[in-house]
């Protein structure tokens, strides 16, 4: 990795690093004040580097330029602290010398601790996903904005509405009690699984697959399974959905960044390592009493890489199905199980089943029922590939259903 790759990387990584310690060592109403410290250092960092080079250790740069900025900071809050807040007042005069600890123990008790903070429940689904992202994965902005299709000030105002929720209800930078932490663990585990789905299926960049977002996600699980106070059953499965889900990102999308369908997937290209990943948590998920919605997710992708196209592997995919609609409805597990039905029993009943869901304003929807409906009714399997396409919002997945209409009428002409 050259400078110029090294940079933007190294930046993004130690941004969230230094914004989560800062945010433990000052408290959560001065996050303002800790991201301020963060992006001052790198603006620096920039600048100097521009001039003189990328230092022997660029990582020990940036912690000795962020631990001084917060020196400083903390003395002026000493000499002025009439104006500060009654917390601070009412801090010992020595508290300016207490040492910003950016040990990776410490940078890694903060971020675990800051992930529950950001995604507590008083505060919704849309900005625990933007704090995290801005927070604990180090995205700007503009990124973020990105992400859910919206511009920079709607961001900015639904961060800044966030921050000021979270102070309020006077949330602390901590890991919830032991009797606490199977309540508190579900929105961070929802944060994180929506992280990834963002990452995993994108309408942002016209980009169909974005890893940055989804190897974030795995990132931030990865510390909870890491931590024993939440190496929970059900943080494993999701552990190991996303790393099955992963393993074949690179036989998802072409070389012109085109989406690559489950069958039409060259398997020479799923990822091994991933795989086996998966599987070990899988089997350390194995554990307790109660099957969440992340081991059946879990259990079908691990299917998914089983490279056979057996009746077997299908009906036990239809079955996980079965079990996953009845823990937690959604369209997209409805349309998965529709595909699992044509695959095991054919595709007359599973034509039946689709048409019920009636899911019309889901371009999938129609997509499924012109793959459906190829081979046995040239008309319909058009009709729906074509409604289909006007449903698309990203180019990509326009370009692929167009793809599919070419393919269709090669097959209608020969």
């Amino acid at each position: 990795m050259d400078n110029g790759e090294l940079i933007p990387h190294l930046f993004r990584t130690e941004f969230r690093k230094i914004v989560s310690v800062l945010c433990k060592h000052f408290g959560f109403d001065q996050i303002e004040i800790a991201e301020d410290i963060a992006s001052d250092t790198f603006l620096i960092a920039a600048q100097t580097w521009g001039l003189k080079g990328v230092p022997q250790n660029p990582t020990a740069w940036l912690y000795n330029v962020a631990k001084n900025k917060a020196k400083n900071y903390l003395e002026r809050v000493s000499i002025f602290e009439n104006k500060i807040s009654p917390e601070i007042k009412n801090t010992s005069p020595d508290f300016h010398e207490n040492e910003i600890d950016l040990t990776p123990q410490n940078i890694n008790d903060s971020q675990l601790q800051m992930m529950f903070a950001i995604c507590h429940p008083s505060i919704s689904p849309e900005a625990q996903i933007g704090l995290s992202l801005r927070i604990l994965c180090g995205f700007g902005i503009e990124e973020i904005a990105d992400a859910f299709l919206t511009n920079k000030e709607t961001i900015n105002k639904r961060l800044f509405r966030a921050k000021e929720r979270l102070r309020e209800k006077k949330i602390k930078i901590e890991l919830p009690d032991s009797s606490e932490i199977d309540e508190r663990l579900a929105p961070v585990l929802t944060t994180i699984y929506l992280l990834f789905n963002e990452g995993y299926y994108s309408v942002s960049q016209n980009q169909t697959l974005r890893k940055d977002l989804s190897f974030e996600a795995m990132r931030l699980c990865y510390m909870l399974v890491e931590n024993k106070y939440t190496n929970k059953p059900q943080v494993n499965a999701l552990l190991s959905l996303m790393c099955f889900h992963a393993s074949r990102f690179e036989a998802r999308i072409n070389k012109n960044g085109e989406l690559i369908l489950y069958d039409e997937q060259d398997t020479n290209l799923w990822d091994s390592d991933l795989i086996s990943k998966g599987g070990y948590f899988l089997n350390c998920s194995a554990s307790g009493n109660k099957i969440s919605k992340y081991h059946l997710e879990a259990t079908i992708a691990y299917w998914n890489t089983h490279k056979s196209d057996t009746k077997e592997k299908w009906e036990n995919i239809l079955q996980l199905y079965n079990q996953l609609l009845q823990i937690e409805y959604s369209p997209i597990a409805a349309l998965n199980r529709t595909f699992a039905l044509s695959k095991a029993n054919g595709k007359k009943e599973a034509i039946a089943e689709a048409e019920k869901l009636n899911l019309t304003d889901n371009h999938f929807y129609f997509t499924l029922l012109g793959e459906l409906y190829t081979d046995t009714d040239y008309e319909k399997a058009k009709r729906n590939f074509q409604k289909a396409l006007s449903l698309a919002r990203t180019v990509i997945d326009k370009q692929t259903i167009q793809k599919k209409i070419e393919r269709l009428s090669l097959r209608e002409k020969s």
